[in-house]
């Protein structure tokens, strides 16, 4: 099945903001390089498995919580640097996600929301 250009997109600003994060802060060490991987690859099958399918909101606009909290803690340290760097590394990235999240979504099945 071919990919959705929205989730395609959705991969590589995902990818961007931790190539920006991880220049930084030049972890080219094999520990810190192999911490992030592990991030972008959970992040990546968290993004092919979301139940909105190509209709997935942006992150913060979700009401699932679909990222155990260790890396949920790490991608939002990703996300608080690398967000507003990647305006002018990546302008047509951050035009449309910020396009994706002014969309209104559909309800999703309360089986996968997190209880309050």
């Amino acid at each position: 099945m071919k990919e959705h250009p929205r989730i395609r997109r959705e991969k590589k600003t995902l990818t961007a903001m931790i190539d920006i994060y991880c220049g930084q802060f030049n972890y080219t060490n094999a520990e810190k390089c192999a911490e992030y991987k592990e991030l972008l690859a959970y992040a990546l099958k968290k993004i092919d498995n979301c139940p909105y399918g190509e209709n997935k909101p942006a992150c913060n606009k979700c009401r699932i919580h679909c990222y155990n909290r260790k890396m949920r803690e790490k991608i939002k340290k990703v996300m608080k640097y690398s967000g507003p760097r990647i305006i002018f590394r990546h302008p047509y990235f951050t035009l449309m996600h910020f396009i994706d999240s002014l969309k209104k979504y559909p309800e999703i099945e309360t089986k996968y929301l997190e209880p309050h």
